[in-house]
């Protein structure tokens, strides 16, 4: 039986448009028309709230501790593309720092979500490339271990195949499957239309939910006739 190689250079990446109108919305939009999928884990925050990117997946495996296939992974993505590095949520030292993540924006990547640790922090704030991760580690890491690139991995409790939509700013990360996401983006322009109008709504003094009453009757938390 043919095995993949450890190594996958040719990906089919999410359509540049498709990428172009994603990074336009919030991430809890799409998380919302996606089904309420692919939100990795709340411990994947950005390095700053500030930060915010959207390009296609260029995955990642390393063994913990060690970041030798990051340093391939760097040699080989795409400018547009996002690291998606599966770092086995390690603590105990970073995967990357000031160097890598600077040669990251120096090749155009739009941004970095490492389920791992990272370090430099304050570095990192003056950089200001997208980075996304699970802490800080000062120890530095091994460059010794083989991994693979561009196979399926996890990362912050979600499947993320290369070439999939991923979103990040400061509510986190989210995943797209790269087949889905472009039916998505009408959904996402009409989801922000409906919460423009709720917000109106709320402004105008209509606080209360308007699916409230139906949805506390389904829950049997009020009888057939019965209001707040």
């Amino acid at each position: 039986m043919s095995q993949l190689p450890e190594i996958i250079r040719s990906i089919e990446r999410v359509g540049a448009d498709v990428v172009r109108q994603a990074a336009a919305f919030q991430v809890a939009i799409l998380c919302d028309v996606a089904g309420r999928r692919g939100a990795m884990h709340g411990r994947v925050a950005p390095v700053h709230p500030s930060m915010k990117m959207a390009g296609p997946a260029f995955t990642v495996e390393v063994r913990p501790g060690d970041n030798l296939m990051i340093h391939a992974a760097i040699a080989l993505a795409q400018p547009g593309d996002v690291l998606v590095i599966d770092g086995k949520g390690d603590l105990t030292s970073a995967l990357m720092g000031m160097l890598m993540l600077s040669a990251c924006k120096q090749r155009g990547l739009a941004g970095v979500v490492l389920d791992g640790a990272v370090r430099d922090r304050l570095e990192l704030l003056e950089l200001g490339f997208p980075v996304f991760g699970i802490g800080f580690n000062p120890t530095g890491p091994t460059k010794r271990v083989p991994g693979r690139i561009n196979h399926p991995v996890s990362a912050g409790g979600v499947v993320v195949h290369a070439g999939d939509l991923v979103v990040g700013d400061a509510d986190g990360v989210v995943v797209v499957e790269r087949a889905k996401a472009p039916a998505l983006m009408a959904l996402a322009q009409s989801k922000l239309a409906d919460e423009a109008a709720r917000i109106a709504a709320i402004a105008r003094g209509e606080t209360a939910a308007p699916w409230l009453p139906d949805a506390l009757r389904a829950a049997g938390v009020l009888g057939p006739q019965e209001t707040l």
